[in-house]
This record gives structure tokens, C-alpha cells and sequence, in this order.
């Protein structure tokens, strides 16, 4: 059966004879024809020849054209800054710049990258007809924290008809991007709202449902699958998440697979994901990939599951690790001889944290995905340093991005169990939420007074 016939039948409830499997690759396509993700995600050219070039490494029955959540944001006069090995991130929020709600258009296919990606598509729909093509978008609240940024969580209470306007642009922005990714030969159209992550039910059904509800209606009517991703401990809303009625939903690591599993069926919502992004993907080998990738395929099961890592791939994950995990699902002898064999796990050497405090000053340690390429994680990096610039030297915070050895040491030493994570003084305070300033601050104050 071919990819995307596979595909469509898993989300549709259609119980499978082989797990699909779609590699999340955004910049790491660009890795693999050795251009730097600046480069890569200029270019049509380039986007075409990465991805082929992961369509040959990795046999896959989907994958993305782009995993870039700012291209929208860049079309909307949010100024990115560019890395060599991560997408762009957003560094200005035009409506905290002056610049008034009404004044902003929602962009034409021609505008900034628009044009580069719904090229690539075409190319890529026109060279691949049998495997299922992800149009990735920008969800809509993710896109109204690049328009506003982190002032949108008060704005949610004390002004929310400002944030039902703002929502109601950016779900026209999503229609739009939307809408020329199914003409431009898309099959599926994944609405990425990490920042959901940061917020309650109430507060997602009350500004988020609506949109996406419509979102969804939007891209079913142009006959298209729709999938809703969320990375970060976004447990709480996985219930709220189907009530949107997409096609399906997809997690990573910090949420267990067996809960979204029957939470999704529950609501007849096909569900993907979780393979862990770095510890196994990135920093494991290729039996830590496979047993990872076929713990997630017997949790997941043949009806409604959706093999893939947890997000977009990490630019330097091991090309063998991903060839790894394709040789398995497409081997079921493979897979009954790994389940038969005894599993090993590596121990994570602790750290020795004894002259990692301070008797003066307040130690803050934000444990991130990496605050370059995760929405989340850049904003709660970016709360922890505003927070804490009043206090001067006597607040002293570091990012420690799980990408890394030590970051992965860090995260185990600390306790800490989901990201992005605040730690203060050693002690977790704020676990996958972005928290206001002010209860930073208020946190902050007390750690000093009970230092003096």
C-alpha cells in the first residue's frame, strides 16, 4: 500500500496492516545536502532537494514540505534572526511596536517566503504522488504571540475581546496559508500551536476552539485531512484538542502515548507522535532508536496511530538513527525479533551540583528543548530575562537546552520531568507553563529574602 493511501486510511480509523511513518524534517533535510538551515529554508531549490533527498534516506509514507513556524510571522513584519542550525526565530511582535491590529493585512501568496514554500509543494506533489505531503501552518495562537508576545496572557484577562480580535486574524492568516498549500498540492494541513501548551482548558476553549474549529471545517471542505500538533506538556488540552474535530492529533514525548491514545479514539481522532527528539533520536543509537520507535508503535497500535518523532527533527539527528526506525517499520520479522530480546537502558550520570548554588544570589536554571527552535522555550527563556534584569548580579539564570549532554544531565539532576521547566534555586516552580512577570518576580523575592 502506498504512503499516503496509508496514511489517509489511519486517519480515518481504519485499522492498517503496516504503522505509517512520518519524519517531522524541517532543517535536518537541509543537513542532509549539507546546507545550513539559513540556506535550506530560502529556497525552493533547496527545500525540494533536502526533502528528496530525505524521501530516499528514510522511506517515509508522509513528510513535511517545511517545518518553519515563522514564515507567516516574517510575511507579518516580525523581524527574524537566522542560525545556521535551527529555523528562524521571531525577535520583534509588531503590536507591541506601535503598530495597531487594523493596520495588519492578512499577506497574499506572494509575500517573504510564502511563494518559496507553496513552490516546493507543487514540485514535490508533482515528483511524489503516492506519498502524503504535510503542508505545515502556523496555529493561531502560536501566531498571535509573535504579533504581541507574552503580553497576550494578560491581555487574555483583562482585555479579551482584543485577544477574540487578534485570534480572529490570525485564523484568516492560517485560512490563507491554508488554502494555497491544499492548491499547491498538499494532503494534509498540520495546524502547529505549541504555545497551547502554555494554557488551561477554559482559556483554550474560549479563544483557541473556535478558531481551529473553523480552521478545520475550512480544510475539510476543500478536501483535505487536517492534524493538530502540540509539543510540551499539553496534557490538559488533549481533550479540548479533539472536541476541535481535526483528522488528527500529534504530541511529543512530554505526554504519554497510551493517554493521548485513548483520548483520541474516545473522540474518533486519529493520533501520531511521541519518539523521544533527544535522548533517543539525537543522542541515542540506532537500538535506542528502533526500540523507542517500536515501544511507540505496540503502544499505538494498527488503528488510528501515526508513527513520528515528537517535533521537527533536531538538524544534526544521526542519519543512521532515522534509517534505523524506517528499516523497522517496514520489517515485521524485525520487529518481533527486537520485541523478543531484552531491553537495555543507559544510566544518565547525575551531577554534582554542590558549587552550582550561591548563599547571595537567586540560581535560576530554565531547562528547554532549545529556546532556538522552540516556541515555548524561547518565550519562557525570554520571561526568565526580563524577570530577572531589575535584580542585577544578584539573579543568575541559564538555559540548559536538552539537545546537549549536560542539559540531559542537568533535567535528571533536577528532577525535572517536562520542558520547558523553571528551577530556582533547585527548586521547580514552574513546569511547562510560561508564568506572568510578576509571579517570577514574586518568586524571585522570596528565594532573596531568605537569603538575608
Amino acid at each position: 500500500m502506498q504512503g499516503l493511501e496509508l496514511i489517509k486510511k489511519a486517519m480515518k480509523l481504519e485499522t492498517v496492516d503496516r504503522i505509517p511513518w512520518v519524519p517531522f524534517v524541517g532543517a535536518h533535510a537541509g543537513k542532509l545536502i549539507g546546507l545550513s538551515a539559513t540556506d535550506f529554508l530560502k529556497s525552493a531549490d533547496n527545500i525540494v532537494e533536502g526533502v528528496n533527498k530525505a524521501i530516499e534516506l528514510y522511506n517515509p509514507d508522509g513528510i513535511p514540505v517545511a517545518f518553519d513556524l515563522q514564515i507567516e510571522a516574517e510575511a507579518l513584519g516580525c523581524k527574524l534572526v537566522w542560525a545556521d542550525d535551527n529555523p528562524p526565530a521571531v525577535i520583534s511582535h509588531p503590536l507591541m511596536n506601535g503598530i495597531k491590529l487594523e493596520d495588519l493585512k492578512v499577506p497574499c501568496a506572494c509575500k517573504d517566503r510564502i511563494p518559496i514554500v507553496m513552490e516546493a509543494t507543487r514540485r514535490l506533489r508533482e515528483q511524489h504522488p503516492d506519498i502524503a505531503l504535510y503542508g505545515l501552518i502556523t496555529g493561531p495562537f502560536t501566531l498571535a504571540l509573535h504579533l504581541l508576545g507574552t503580553d497576550i496572557f494578560m491581555q487574555m484577562m483583562m482585555e479579551p475581546e482584543k485577544t477574540h480580535d487578534l485570534m480572529r486574524f490570525a485564523t484568516d492568516v492560517a485560512k490563507m496559508m491554508a488554502g494555497n498549500y491544499i492548491e499547491s498540492g498538499a494532503d494534509i494541513i498540520a495546524i502547529v500551536d505549541p504555545m497551547t501548551s502554555q494554557i488551561d482548558p477554559e482559556s483554550f476553549e474560549t479563544f483557541v476552539s473556535p478558531c481551529v474549529k473553523e480552521i478545520n471545517d475550512f480544510i475539510r471542505e476543500a478536501d483535505a485531512l487536517s492534524s493538530f500538533f502540540v509539543c510540551g506538556n499539553a496534557i490538559q488540552n488533549i481533550d479540548v484538542m479533539c472536541k476541535t474535530k481535526p483528522d488528527n492529533i500529534s504530541i511529543d514525548e512530554n505526554i504519554p502515548l497510551d493517554v493521548v491514545r485513548d483520548m483520541a479514539l474516545k473522540h474518533n481522532v486519529s493520533f501520531g507522535g511521541n519518539m523521544k527528539l533527544t535522548v533517543v533520536l539525537l543522542m541515542g543509537d540506532e537500538d535506542a532508536s528502533r526500540r523507542d520507535a517500536l515501544e511507540c508503535m505496540d503502544i499505538g497500535g494498527k488503528k488510528g496511530f501515526i508513527l513520528a518523532p515528537g517535533c521537527d527533527l533536531a538538524m544534526e539527528t544521526p542519519i543512521a538513527n532515522l534509517v534505523a526506525v524506517s528499516e523497522l517499520v517496514h520489517d515485521e520479522i524485525l520487529q518481533g525479533e527486537l520485541r523478543a530480546s531484552e531491553a537495555t537502558t543507559a544510566d544518565i550520570e547525575l551531577l554534582d551540583l554542590t558549587n552550582h548554588w550561591d548563599e547571595n544570589k537567586v540560581i535560576i536554571d530554565v531547562i528547554t528543548l532549545d529556546s532556538g527552535s522552540c516556541a515555548p522555550c524561547q518565550y519562557m527563556v525570554d520571561a526568565v530575562s526580563r524577570a530577572a534584569e531589575p535584580y542585577g548580579d544578584k539573579v543568575v539564570y541559564k538555559e540548559f537546552s536538552i539537545k546537549g549532554v549536560e542539559g540531559i544531565q542537568m533535567m535528571t539532576s533536577l528532577g525535572v520531568k517536562n520542558i520547558p521547566t523553571i528551577v530556582i534555586d533547585g527548586h521547580i516552580e514552574f513546569s511547562s507553563q510560561i508564568p506572568p512577570l510578576s509571579e517570577i518576580q514574586t518568586k524571585i523575592e522570596g528565594y532573596l529574602a531568605g537569603k538575608n
